[in-house]
């Protein structure tokens, strides 16, 4: 006799209480997948499930200090141009000229806010 769904149901969250699994859900985008794709490929494995689970284990042989290699995102360099810092210069020196920084204490409701009319 065949089990029924609320059977089979039954057995695999008994199974998977007895393993300890737990689902573990991940969110990607296009370039994320394309990239577990082709890993996939080239490893010659069809679950992603069975690729993730994988990739941790060996980059876990790797131990610590591959796996922080591996693991680190990389920082973008904010690089400010000649030109950019010219005209950051020449846009703070014309500010100062129009709208002096007020001194401590000068705040008139001492909230933080000044509000500057047109003169």
């Amino acid at each position: 006799m065949a089990l029924t769904q609320q059977k089979r149901d039954e057995k695999r969250r008994a199974k998977a209480e007895r393993l300890q699994e737990e689902d573990l859900r991940l969110k990607v985008r296009p370039g994320t997948k394309q990239a577990l794709a082709e890993i996939m490929e080239w490893a010659r494995v069809e679950e992603n499930g069975e690729a993730m689970t994988l990739l941790i284990h060996r980059i876990h042989e790797l131990g610590p200090e591959a796996a922080r290699h591996f693991l680190s995102a990389p920082r973008h360099e904010i690089v400010i141009s000649k030109y950019v810092a010219q005209s950051l210069e020449r846009f703070r020196i014309s500010r100062e000229l129009r709208a002096p920084a007020l001194m401590l204490g000068e705040d008139p409701d001492d909230s933080g806010l000044l509000v500057l009319s047109k003169r």
